[in-house]
């Protein structure tokens, strides 16, 4: 027994569609299908960005509570622009005066899920906050 069918969206059509600036709930209505059913088609079309990776910015799993303090929010913005991804200024500003006052006084982040993000003593080796921001300003060319 078959419990849904594969709906067919052209792509070349949902490319114009969505060129046009249709949404995707009206795109769902023009092809019949769920909302969800036109972001997995976007996804196959290559409409949709590719998904950012912050793992390596963000090497611990968060406490709820600590998923959007200034820290993580920092250690994102700076890891989605070393990813090719453009951020508004001011969240890049913010930033980079964040990683370059912790890097200029050989800072770097550290986290617990008791008491959150806290600054210690970088590693000789290079820090986290110092490797995101430089790979950030590679990605912006300066």
């Amino acid at each position: 027994m078959r419990v849904g069918r594969r709906a067919l969206i052209d792509h070349e059509e949902l490319r114009r569609l969505a060129g046009e600036g249709l949404s995707n709930a009206e795109l769902a209505a023009r092809f019949g299908v769920s909302e969800s059913g036109i972001l997995q088609a976007k996804r196959a079309a290559g409409l949709s960005k590719p998904m950012l990776d912050h793992s390596r910015a963000i090497p611990w799993k968060l406490e709820r509570s600590h998923n959007q303090s200034g820290p993580a929010t920092n250690l994102r913005n700076l890891s989605s622009v070393a990813q090719g991804r453009a951020i508004p200024p001011e969240k890049l500003n913010t930033a980079l005066r964040w990683a370059d006052r912790l890097v200029s006084g050989g800072l770097d982040i550290s986290y617990d899920p008791g008491t959150g993000f806290h600054e210690v003593p970088a590693p000789s080796e290079g820090s986290l906050v110092g490797t995101l921001a430089a790979e950030a300003r590679k990605a912006l060319d300066y």
